[in-house]
């Protein structure tokens, strides 16, 4: 069994390692200013910026932050309700297991993974039920992520790719899957109810989808100035055109035609009381490893690593400013959970009628 010191020296080199593939030679501080401007060029009506196409921005997101989200989170790239009795990465799991049940699985079912990742959930889906996934994908810097964790694992053969936003997958035919889910994917979409549609279309007739969307809660004021600057970051940060109600999504859904089965806010137990899904991003209860990753004083010192590793050459130039953007991001997370206006945890389960 390693010991904490060394595991962290492994951890670090998987980083270092996995940056300079996804960067691959860019400047990642210029890159980092161009995502940052993102906002401005969406809501600008210079005649420079009308042809602005929100699927690149992010597409770019996923790119630069991919290694970063994975370094600090794990390789399942969601939130999940949390229990006192487990670690961040059992409440994944269970929280996985909970979608594989709903969804009914059963062997020979073909399923469509809409937004991907690195796959963390689709290689749980094909252990668990045998399924064939297909996972699409924008960034084919997190497809080609995929499909190597997919190899390692001995299940790429369970597995097609699709490089191609799913605004528009073309590629598929009409009623082609058994099965589907979008976990915290959707949530990107420049239109929901297109995106909803599009993936209406290519599910069979009787399919189910699970679906994990990030939303404003009840508790979100339009017109408190602290709630609409936490929204504006949350936004910013995780490159999200709009930021749905649970109402919104409810009727962009059934809109399109789906029958909505199931739907709520997984952020607050059954009972009324959970742990907070952000609190792993706040208490400074981890494993020191997770701490540096995680809490707020471990993603300061990560930063200043970062720089320090940036002068050695070990990481790629710019690395500090990644690191940067997304403590600032996880600030917000943070934010609008304790004044719990936002969830990331809104999950409904839907079927395409007969």
């Amino acid at each position: 069994m390693q010991d904490p010191i060394t595991k962290q020296l492994r951890q670090f080199h998987k980083l270092s390692v996995g940056l300079k593939d996804a960067y691959s030679g860019t400047d990642a501080r210029s890159r980092i200013q161009q995502f940052d401007g993102w906002t401005g060029r969406a809501s600008s009506g210079d005649a420079d910026t009308t042809d602005y196409d929100h699927a690149d921005t992010v597409k770019e997101y996923y790119d630069l932050f991919t290694e970063v989200m994975v370094f600090g989170w794990g390789e399942s790239l969601h939130f999940a309700p949390l229990s006192p009795q487990e670690s961040l990465e059992q409440s994944k799991l269970r929280h996985q297991r909970l979608m594989i049940s709903k969804l009914e699985l059963q062997e020979g079912m073909k399923v469509i993974d809409v937004g991907c990742g690195v796959g963390g959930p689709m290689r749980q889906v094909i252990r668990d039920a045998g399924v064939k996934v297909v996972g699409v994908n924008s960034s084919e810097y997190q497809l080609n992520k995929a499909k190597s964790l997919n190899a390692a694992a001995g299940l790429d053969h369970m597995v097609e790719y699709l490089s191609c936003s799913f605004m528009d997958m073309g590629a598929i035919a009409d009623g082609t899957f058994d099965r589907g889910y979008a976990i915290e994917s959707t949530c990107h979409a420049p239109d929901k109810e297109g995106a909803f549609a599009e993936i209406f279309r290519v599910l069979k007739p009787g399919a189910l989808l699970w679906g994990q969307e990030m939303c404003m809660t009840d508790e979100f004021d339009p017109d408190n100035d602290r709630h609409q600057g936490i929204k504006e970051e949350l936004r910013h940060g995780i490159a999200l055109n709009e930021i749905a109600t649970m109402g919104e999504v409810d009727r962009a859904l059934e809109a399109v035609g789906f029958e909505i089965l199931e739907a709520r806010d997984h952020a607050v137990g059954e009972d009324g009381l959970t742990t907070p899904w952000y609190q792993p991003m706040a208490s400074q209860r981890n494993t020191l490893g997770n701490a540096l990753r995680r809490t707020p004083l471990g993603r300061k010192t990560l930063v200043g690593l970062t720089k320090t590793a940036e002068l050695v050459r070990i990481f790629p130039k710019g690395t500090a400013e990644v690191v940067r953007r997304m403590d600032r991001t996880a600030n917000a997370y943070v934010a609008g959970g304790k004044t719990g206006i936002f969830s990331p945890l809104y999950c409904f389960l839907a079927r395409k009628p007969l």
